[in-house]
């Protein structure tokens, strides 16, 4: 009988275990992005008769292009995002202000937020989240001790925060800057700013949030009428009403896929903007608590990542994570609040789910930076030179 040693001198030496991903992560998330194909099919076959699969088609092109982009991130050191982060930062500067350029900026329902580039439009807001992210936790790295001990440590991101707010606000794009600021102040605030200079930014963010929407007519239409949707319900509440009709007929497990009746032109933008209304029509609360349990998922899993990385020293990828883990779960909740009324109407994608090419290939590169901070860590943990390639 051949012993242990004989058969380790004839295969040679074992090779290291190669690292894991976070399984629960990613198949979270590929849930919700096969959960969201099937929703906007659903949602919008009926919009153009002649083509009913032209929102599917594209919604397919736009997951492929994702998945894409995060299989090519998914090979990218975490060190190489540190690195570029200040020349991200400036260059999702450059493509807010190429929107606002007279017949560069491509315009619609009164917005201008898309750069035509062919068959597809770029939509800048969204890829300055991600850079302002990877520049935040870049900077928090850089200046831990002026963040923590200084107010002009705290105030220079600050300024930068401003200058690509007000940029989105000329779009104007109020949802994206609300997210873009709550997302950098909860990094800065992780990042150890002080609680009095954190709490009066807090203040100076939230009365400034408060004075755009009082001095824009519809959007303080838009406040009026989720106080009250049934007031007005054909005009300023009819969104918001012909959601809640639809979580109320979808009571507890749904009229069934495909048997929704609000999609059929009742709810305005059902495959985008209000794509939760339709999942609790057809599938009732179990399939809305199922869509929000899969969230929380995502983000518990984007905040254990961030405190193990901070365990092992890795304080640019924690804070990554962490924004990451913000950015997903505030966008989800603000999307489903809009939906049940707990917040006011507000155009905002459901992240990885909704109708929309920009936020769909942003998210999938989010998610595929994440997993690869997951792995560099199980790497390092394992000693093997995954981590450090």
């Amino acid at each position: 009988m051949r012993t242990e040693k004989h058969i380790q001198a004839t295969i040679g030496p074992q090779l290291p275990e190669m690292p894991r991903i976070d399984l629960l992560l990613l198949l979270a998330s590929c849930a919700l992005l096969g959960l969201g194909l099937v929703m906007v099919a659903s949602a919008s076959m009926h919009r153009i008769a002649d083509n009913p699969f032209y929102y599917v088609q594209r919604h397919l092109i736009a997951i492929a292009i994702g998945v894409f982009c995060a299989l090519l991130v998914s090979r990218i050191p975490v060190k190489n995002w540190e690195k570029a982060g200040t020349t991200l930062y400036f260059f999702g500067l450059l493509l807010l202000v190429l929107v606002l350029v007279p017949g560069l900026g491509r315009e619609a329902n009164g917005a201008t937020r898309w750069i035509p580039l062919g068959p597809f439009n770029l939509q800048s807001s969204e890829f300055m989240k991600l850079f302002m992210v990877v520049y935040i936790a870049g900077y928090l790295v850089r200046r831990q001790l002026e963040v923590t001990n200084s107010v002009w440590g705290f105030a220079k991101p600050m300024l930068l925060l401003v200058l690509a707010s007000v940029l989105v606000m000329l779009q104007p794009d109020f949802g994206t800057t609300a997210v873009l600021l709550a997302t950098a102040l909860g990094m800065l605030f992780l990042g150890g700013v002080p609680i009095w200079q954190f709490g009066i930014l807090l203040a100076a963010a939230g009365s400034t949030l408060v004075g755009l929407v009082l001095v824009s007519p519809y959007r303080l239409q838009r406040v009026t009428a989720f106080l009250d949707p049934w007031a007005d319900v054909q005009n300023s509440g009819y969104q918001l009403a012909q959601a809640l009709i639809a979580f109320g007929r979808g009571e507890w497990l749904g009229v069934g896929l495909g048997n929704g009746i609000q999609k059929q032109f009742y709810l305005p933008e059902a495959h985008t903007d209000f794509l939760m209304a339709v999942v609790g029509e057809e599938f009732g609360l179990v399939g809305t608590l199922t869509v929000t349990l899969l969230f929380g998922v995502i983000v518990w899993r984007a905040f254990d990542i961030g405190a193990r990385a901070e365990r092992m020293n890795r304080r640019f990828a924690s804070y990554v994570a962490l924004g990451f883990g913000l950015w997903i779960g505030l966008q989800a909740f603000i999307n489903i609040g809009v939906n049940v009324g707990l917040l006011p109407t507000k155009g905002l994608t459901l992240p990885l789910m909704s109708y929309g090419g920009n936020s769909l290939i942003v998210i999938c590169i989010v998610i595929a930076m994440l997993l690869r901070i997951d792995f560099e860590l199980r790497a390092d943990a394992q000693g093997t030179a995954g981590g450090s390639q």
